[in-house]
């Protein structure tokens, strides 16, 4: 049994990931923004699937002073995490910026799973198949540093596409940092019918559960163990997709020192 914690897995693929793995057998960690949607959430896989090591997690990624609640939690609860999924995204919002006065989208899609990540990333489990999945997205646009001090206003397109770029660039870097550790990006694929999806084009291609499909598998198939610092396009097949290149500015070590310096700097103000 593997400890897997799923950031924004109270709808969508997310949720659906999680009953897929807590159906296996797995502890699943569930988290979101409120309070009582997660509790339902947990009260819903439990009652599905007749596994009790389901528990939940409040933090809004966008307020960064959040992100340690989770960490909190999972030491709190002395949890070994053995799978940690960044699944949570945003794309459409009434609110341009966060409390630090980053591009939303930058803030929720970037840096709340950088900051999630190196708080947890060494006390994950010890076991000798750990795993990290980043949901990355189709939707890859070069990042402008303007932009990701939050100096440059974007479109909710542009945004979305940069702040997942970013976030594909830095999961490379990561894998390349802990080679011990299987980290991915992926694309779950394009138009999945989510409320995101629905709220942003109100139209889909595909069925949320094709998203959630691979990230469960990505998460605990044995076929996945070591595989890492690659870019899985679940575009790129139907029902499954396959490992593909990403944007070509993810193999761009140059670019992606500049990304990562300005990360830490941007990240060190607001200590």
């Amino acid at each position: 049994m593997k400890t897997i914690l799923i950031t924004g897995s109270t709808d969508g693929i997310g949720k659906l990931a999680a009953q897929q793995l807590a159906a296996k057998g797995h502890s699943v960690i569930i988290h979101g923004r409120n309070a009582e949607k997660i509790h339902k959430t947990v009260t819903e896989i439990k009652e599905a699937t007749n596994n009790e090591h389901t528990s939940g997690v409040t933090a809004d990624l966008s307020h960064f002073h959040q992100i340690e609640n989770i960490s909190q939690h999972v030491a709190q609860s002395n949890l070994k995490i053995d799978v940690l999924i960044n699944n949570a995204g945003v794309f459409k919002s009434t609110e341009v910026t966060n409390g630090n006065g980053l591009e939303l989208r930058y803030a929720v899609n970037y840096f709340a799973p950088y900051l999630l990540t190196h708080q947890l990333i060494h006390v994950m489990s010890t076991d000798a198949d750990r795993r990290i999945i980043n949901l990355s997205s189709a939707a890859q646009e070069p990042v402008s540093i303007a932009a990701l001090h939050g100096k440059q206003p974007l479109s909710a397109q542009s945004a979305y596409a940069q702040s997942k770029l970013a976030l594909t660039m830095w999961t490379f870097q990561l894998a390349r940092q802990h080679p011990d550790i299987a980290i991915t990006a992926l694309n779950p694929g394009s138009l999945l019918n989510t409320r995101m999806v629905q709220e942003a084009y109100g139209r889909y291609w595909s069925p949320a559960s094709k998203g959630a499909d691979i990230i469960a598998s990505l998460a605990v198939d044995e076929e996945y163990i070591g595989v890492t610092e690659k870019y899985f396009d679940n575009d790129l097949g139907d029902p499954r997709g396959n490992f593909g290149p990403a944007h070509a500015d993810a193999y761009d070590q140059t670019k992606i020192d500049e990304l990562i310096a300005e990360t830490e700097q941007i990240i060190s103000s607001f200590n």
